[in-house]
């Protein structure tokens, strides 16, 4: 199979990379330098030039605080953008796997959401995303979309990197510890993708929505814990004291999920995939960034 991966150098841009390595598969990777979604002309032309069976968006508008104070930036790359390569799949009859993301929530669930749950965004930046599922579907074209949550790995700007930059020069941290979700290591995602690409290829799939996440869920502290107590065994530059404190006490110009956990048996039951083991990522991505540092 021919597949071109958008956002090559974003966090699951370069997870792809890593898991793509000697597959089976002609793979296109391109960056915002070498393609900008958000020129559709200039989108258009690549994706019919290359013309690739499977395309794979990867890139996105993430700074959740700033979308509130840049509306038509975040809608452009995460919905305008996304229905001009929608489009464009339609067109060629390929396959589209778009990642999108549990802000499409309003976080107000007791209960694990499912993929046919009532979506409620309650800011612009997972309003965008919701929009960009909404045209995926409108397009006609042949789509897989995959919300996600909470990902970290050893590449890009996420919660992990953030607590061991805080963590170093910093003896006391208090960090949120009432809202929950699930933690997913983009390397466990990523392998997700590759799997769904080896059953496109074996045999007919239908388009549809799937939540794929850490395998079981924690807050904000107790991942920041046992980033830590991982973190403190490798010999990483830790914290003595982390403090858990409530939402109203650290203020953010966009409203977080107070629970977003996603179920993921629906892709399970339909690939066979399992949800991503957070704690052993976790291990493997620490063990990597030793050597990247």
């Amino acid at each position: 199979m021919k597949i071109l991966v958008l956002g090559s150098k974003g966090q699951l841009g370069r997870c792809l990379k890593d898991q793509l390595v000697n597959r089976a598969h002609s793979v296109v990777y391109t960056s915002r330098e070498e393609l900008d979604v958000a020129d559709f002309e200039v989108t258009n032309n690549k994706i019919l030039d290359i013309a690739p069976d499977v395309v794979i968006n990867a890139t996105a508008y993430t700074a959740v605080d700033r979308a509130e104070e840049e509306r038509q930036a975040a809608d452009l790359i995460n919905h305008l953008a996304v229905a001009n390569i929608a489009s464009i799949c339609n067109r060629l009859d390929c396959w589209l796997i778009h990642v999108s993301t549990d802000y499409v929530f309003d976080g107000n669930s007791e209960v694990p959401y499912k993929e046919d749950n009532l979506t409620n965004p309650q800011g612009v930046y997972g309003d965008s995303k919701l929009k960009g599922e909404v045209a995926i579907e409108a397009s006609g074209c042949k789509y897989l979309i995959i919300r996600t949550a909470w990902v970290y790995s050893e590449y890009g700007n996420n919660f992990l990197k953030t607590m061991l930059r805080l963590g170093a020069d910093r003896d006391e941290l208090s960090i949120v510890g009432d809202q929950v979700g699930c933690p997913t290591y983009a390397q466990d995602l990523a392998k997700s993708v590759v799997e769904i690409l080896s059953q496109l290829k074996a045999g007919e799939k239908s388009s549809g929505v799937y939540h794929y996440c850490g395998d079981y869920s924690c807050s904000w502290y107790d991942f920041a814990k046992a980033i830590f107590d991982e973190a403190k065994l490798l010999s990483f530059s830790t914290p003595s004291i982390i403090q858990s404190i409530e939402t109203s006490a650290y203020p953010t110009l966009a409203a977080r999920p107070k629970y977003s956990v996603l179920s993921c048996s629906k892709i399970k039951h339909d690939f066979g995939i399992n949800a991503s083991n957070w704690e052993l990522g976790l291990r493997e991505a620490l063990n990597k960034m030793r050597f990247l540092l």
